[in-house]
């Protein structure tokens, strides 16, 4: 086995490994999908391959923003540490039973994290999707929304991952201005008010990954949570998309996506450091 750094050349056998596990990589198919290798923002990734017998058996990517993106099945994480030293690492997201042994054989496994949790995933073929009948109705929002959704977004990022409330709200207003450009998100109006809102941050031509659904805490346990993805996901149906994922974080989460029409599939780790981590030789 031979793990080295990826090139622009190993980009379609990399997208060929990821589509075989597509519902736990679905982060690194589309910075890979919208980016490629290299270049700059956010979402830029560079990422190292695992080749054996000339074929590539797994990936690890690290954006530009930090998070280390695991898809390597039956890994020698006791490799990746030479190859990453070095760099710093704001976090990882990936399969529980990869994300937990690559951290320890980084050193990182005890490092001090703001958020440490493992979620259940669940996966959805849209042709099942279980479509809400309210009089509720899906707004796609524009630049007059982007207070609430800053509010809204900030709120969540506090709720979610335990980010202080002044970085909260700094880290929410480029968020929201991503989301607008990229128009992946959408809001749920209910009698005449805004009560929910419902995004994808990951999106391929024919599957989606939700993420960041907020409702605020006074307007909750009304269905809203499950009528804003459900509607979302019929909307991007109709252009094609033809999958779901997600991960969910509470009971109550699970409890929507359920009555949607999601099935759980696997474990997700969403590990988010109080600070840069130096991964060291």
């Amino acid at each position: 086995m031979t793990l080295r750094a990826a090139t622009e050349a190993d980009i379609p056998a990399m997208f060929s490994l990821l589509r075989q596990y597509e519902s736990t990589s679905l982060f690194p198919l589309a910075r890979l999908s919208e980016a490629g290798l290299g270049g700059d923002g956010p979402h830029a990734l560079c990422a190292w391959v695992a080749e054996e017998d000339a074929a590539i058996s797994g990936v690890v990517g690290l954006s530009a923003a930090g998070m280390l993106l695991p898809q390597w099945p039956g890994a020698a994480w006791s490799e990746l540490r030479p190859a990453l030293a070095g760099h710093k690492v704001s976090g990882a997201v990936g399969p529980a039973e990869q994300v937990r042994p690559m951290l320890a054989a980084l050193g990182l496994a005890s490092s001090p994290a703001r958020h440490n949790g493992d979620e259940a995933g669940f996966v959805l073929e849209l042709a099942d999707l279980v479509e809400p009948t309210d009089e509720s109705i899906l707004i796609r929002p524009d630049h007059g929304h982007r207070p609430l959704m800053t509010e809204w977004r900030a709120a969540y990022l506090t709720e979610i991952f335990a980010t202080p409330p002044a970085e909260a709200a700094r880290q929410a207003e480029p968020d929201v201005d991503r989301w607008l450009a990229a128009d992946s998100h959408r809001i749920l109006q209910a009698e005449g008010q805004p009560v929910a809102m419902s995004g994808f941050n990951a999106r391929l031509p024919d599957v989606v990954q939700i993420g960041g659904v907020y409702t605020p805490p006074a307007l909750r346990g009304r269905g809203h949570a499950r009528a804003v993805v459900a509607r979302h996901l019929s909307e991007v149906r109709s252009k094609g998309v033809r999958r779901a994922a997600l991960f969910a974080v509470s009971p109550a989460a699970v409890r929507a996506y359920r009555a949607i029409g999601f099935r759980e599939k696997g474990r997700m780790s969403l590990v988010l450091f109080e600070s840069l981590q130096r991964i060291r030789a």
